[in-house]
């Protein structure tokens, strides 16, 4: 029996779909991953066996194939780790395979079952709604995904154990409410910074305008007062009005792979 299990591959900001199938076969006790994918992927193969095994579902004594496609599109990263382990719970009659029909899924497994976060999350989730599917994810990137659409179906779970309970009814994943980090309360403020006009109006002007910043100066980062003029930036998006949602979806996107960040970024060329 073959179970799919969808998820995406990272082409830039474009989550592109794959097609994660999961063989369960006699032969060489093992399991093999096909579809090129590089070291994380490859690797996973070991967290997914442990993760099952603390989950309390042992290893069939059969050869598992994991086959990604499109096999000529490079597999990168750890999110492969979830559809991987979902897969092989489908094809062991774990879980119903017809209920992650509707999903797209990403995550990184701990060796005790846990759901690790992973970068991406919210791009793979605007990809999953647009062709009318849901999202299965870890919990703590929940919030990021919940982004993307106010209905989507998603589940953002934080164990294995969780997923399962989750598609039997004996314990449901409420869908999380979309959320941003909150600002630090010990970053410096522009107001500390004494002199230095023309940089810390440069940060507004940047900050006003949701522009990126570029540090050509030779000043060390490590000085204090360079330091805490870039720092500064931090608090600068949180005084602003915030952007609209489709800016600062399109924004997270786009500009930091999925993650929620402050508002600006920096690149740093003095010591080029």
């Amino acid at each position: 029996m073959v179970s799919r299990v969808k998820t995406v591959a990272f082409q830039g900001i474009e989550a592109v779909p794959v097609d994660v199938q999961v063989m369960v076969a006699p032969g060489k006790v093992g399991i093999q991953i096909v579809g090129l994918p590089d070291k994380a992927v490859a690797e996973s193969r070991e967290r997914v066996q442990a993760a099952l095994h603390a989950s309390g579902l042992s290893m069939p004594p059969k050869k598992v194939t994991v086959n990604l496609a499109p096999a000529d599109l490079p597999k990168e990263g750890s999110h492969y780790d979830l559809p991987i382990a979902l897969g092989l719970m489908a094809a062991l009659g774990a879980i119903p395979s017809d209920m992650l029909a509707g999903y797209v899924v990403l995550g990184e497994l701990s060796l005790d079952g846990m759901l690790t976060a992973v970068a991406g999350t919210l791009p793979a989730a605007i990809g999953a709604n647009a062709i009318g599917l849901g999202l299965i994810c870890p919990a703590d990137c929940g919030a990021e995904a919940a982004w993307a659409s106010g209905d989507m179906d998603i589940i953002a779970a934080r164990s294995l154990i969780q997923i399962a309970n989750h598609f039997r009814g004996t314990q449901i994943v409420a869908r999380p409410e979309p959320a941003v980090r909150a600002a630090p309360a010990n970053l410096p403020d522009l107001s500390e910074i004494k002199g230095q006009t023309v940089a810390k109006r440069a940060l507004e002007i940047a900050a006003a305008g949701g522009h990126n910043l570029l540090n050509v100066s030779t000043l060390d980062l490590n000085d204090l007062n360079s330091a805490s003029l870039i720092w500064s930036q931090g608090r600068l998006g949180w005084y602003l009005h915030p952007p609209p949602l489709t800016g600062r979806r399109e924004g997270a996107a786009r500009g930091y792979g999925g993650k929620a960040s402050s508002p600006l970024r920096i690149w740093d060329l003095s010591a080029c």
